[in-house]
């Protein structure tokens, strides 16, 4: 079995949902919780951030909701974004199957995509915003 990284996991402060109104979650999240809109690629996508967690709210695709999990993904956080590299060789070298190489996003994160043993998506992310500790108020 490969080593695994030095530096741990840094905590599951990431989660991303499919909703169907994406204006009316985004209100509920932002005007009653307090969560603070940290970027907004496109008309379908916002993320959040409040204390040291990240939401990731993804418009649901056809708008209709067929009963499909509604979890996107999870995401487990690490401190440097070289961390993501390491902890991608070291999934994969112990046979678990990643969905995607490690790749720096267009916000500055840094992550990757793999598979849980019941095919749940995680994702290994350095995002500079609460990675080693910082968050967005």
């Amino acid at each position: 079995m490969a080593e695994r990284p030095t530096n741990p996991l840094a905590g599951l402060r990431h989660v991303a949902l499919f909703v169907e109104d994406l204006e009316a979650c985004e209100h509920f999240y932002v005007d009653l919780l307090g969560m603070a809109v940290e970027w907004r690629p496109d008309d379908d996508n916002v993320y959040l951030c409040g204390g040291c967690d990240n939401l990731a709210l993804h418009r649901w695709k056809d708008g209709a909701f067929d009963g499909a999990q509604r979890l996107d993904h999870i995401g487990f956080i690490v401190d440097r974004a070289e961390d993501v590299d390491q902890w991608a060789t070291f999934l994969q070298a112990n046979g678990v199957m990643l969905k995607s190489q490690p790749r720096t996003h267009r916000d500055g994160a840094r992550s990757f995509y793999c598979l849980d043993p019941a095919g749940v998506v995680v994702q290994v992310i350095h995002h500079p915003p609460i990675s080693g500790g910082r968050f967005v108020s």
